[in-house]
């Protein structure tokens, strides 16, 4: 199967593309046109590649889970420690590049959005290294849910905004941010944090985060050129599952699963299980909508995966059938949060959590001598008050 995409007007397909002011048009031609330069650049590569290694920590181990394997009793279960990555989670692969993008196109200024803190974490962190300005939009809800992450930040540099319009997370951040780049945007640049939002972003935080995937397929090449059976990641906006699953997206044989937050009480963030295709934040993609077409309150007890929309690219990941996504609720993922940490002594976030407790309910359906890979995106430093209270 040969994959390309997305075409040249930013889809996937029917989904993607650019549904934002005029104004952004030149801003987004701008970013398309340097960060196409800079993918052929081998100056600009190699200097990535070094700090992914040097600064980051990569490669991130592929860790066999033996008392978890043992417990379960079926196929060999594996896991990607994102978590050990500098600043504890996979966001820093996308932050240092477009930081170092943002530094080629002559930005002064970077300014991010975030909802659980690891990519604001991550953006202020690239930013220091790189002596830029750092302005970090984070809802109220979300500020009181990851204080730990809002002192990292401020520590790191960055000015933390709050946000206190509509539900007050990771929607009305991403919503004020753009407002900023909008009238900000000849010295600013818009580091986003996942594969969402118009083209070229998430083609290019796909392709940051691509270095997830092609770590797992060249540790299976050392450990006897097998291809996993099996990738599993937690999907909110979608950039670990992306990162994970875009390097085996041509390998039919290997089972790509995705687990969206299932919330509790009828609200969730599941909108690839229980949304419709619409426009939010720039792209035509899978959104939670009411029956007027209007954006749905998201909930999930994890505030990386409290996002009513996904990455247009898993949308067409959908709909084509190369991927298939589920759902898990908040108590399902409290209990995949105990399990690990006591299993494995691995104290995961929330939103690898909802990974852990699929795993626990699918494992069942494999079978011994299969492997499973299980994406652990981050650590779950940031979510001990609130499992505490569970």
């Amino acid at each position: 199967m040969k994959y390309n995409f997305p075409d040249s007007k930013g889809y996937f397909g029917r989904f993607g593309g650019r549904f934002v002011p005029e104004t952004l048009i030149p801003a987004l031609d701008e970013l398309e046109n340097g960060y196409r330069k800079i993918r052929r650049d081998p100056v600009f590569r190699k200097e990535y590649r070094r700090l992914l290694q040097d600064f980051a920590g990569r490669p991130t181990p592929l860790y066999f889970a033996a008392r978890m394997t043992g417990d379960l009793g079926r196929a060999r279960i594996y896991i990607k420690r994102e978590d050990l990555a500098h600043t504890g989670a996979h966001k820093i692969n996308n932050a240092l590049g477009q930081a170092l993008l943002a530094r080629r196109l002559g930005k002064t200024r970077i300014i991010a959005e975030t909802g659980a803190g690891q990519h604001g974490v991550a953006a202020a962190t690239a930013a220091a290294f790189l002596g830029l300005a750092c302005e970090v939009y984070m809802g109220e809800e979300d500020i009181r849910r990851q204080h730990l992450n809002v002192v990292r930040m401020e520590k790191l540099g960055a000015r933390v905004v709050p946000v206190s319009s509509g539900s007050r997370t990771l929607k009305d951040a991403v919503n004020e941010a753009i407002r900023d780049w909008v009238s900000n945007v000849d010295h600013t640049y818009y580091l986003l944090g996942s594969v969402v939002g118009p083209h070229p972003y998430p083609m290019m935080v796909r392709d940051f985060q691509a270095v997830i995937g092609e770590e797992i397929k060249k540790e299976f090449g050392r450990r006897g050129n097998r291809l996993p059976d099996y990738l599993i990641a937690c999907v909110g906006g979608g950039s670990n599952a992306a990162g994970m699953f875009y390097p085996f997206i041509s390998y039919s044989r290997v089972r790509k699963i995705g687990v969206e937050a299932g919330g509790t009480g009828g609200k969730s963030g599941a909108s690839l299980g229980r949304g419709r295709p619409g426009v939010l934040h720039g792209a035509y993609t899978y959104l939670l909508q009411d029956k007027d077409g209007q954006i749905a309150e998201a909930h999930s007890i994890s505030a990386g995966l409290d996002y009513p929309g996904v990455g247009p690219e898993l949308s067409y990941w959908k709909e084509a059938g190369l991927v298939e996504y589920h759902q898990v609720s908040d108590r399902e993922a409290i209990r995949g949060f105990k399990y690990l940490c006591q299993t494995e002594g691995i104290i995961p976030a929330l939103e690898s959590s909802h990974a852990v407790a699929f795993l626990l309910k699918f494992i069942r359906k494999t079978r011994k001598g299969e492997n499973v890979v299980l994406n652990l995106s981050g650590r779950g430093d940031k979510d001990l008050g609130i499992v505490e209270k569970k």
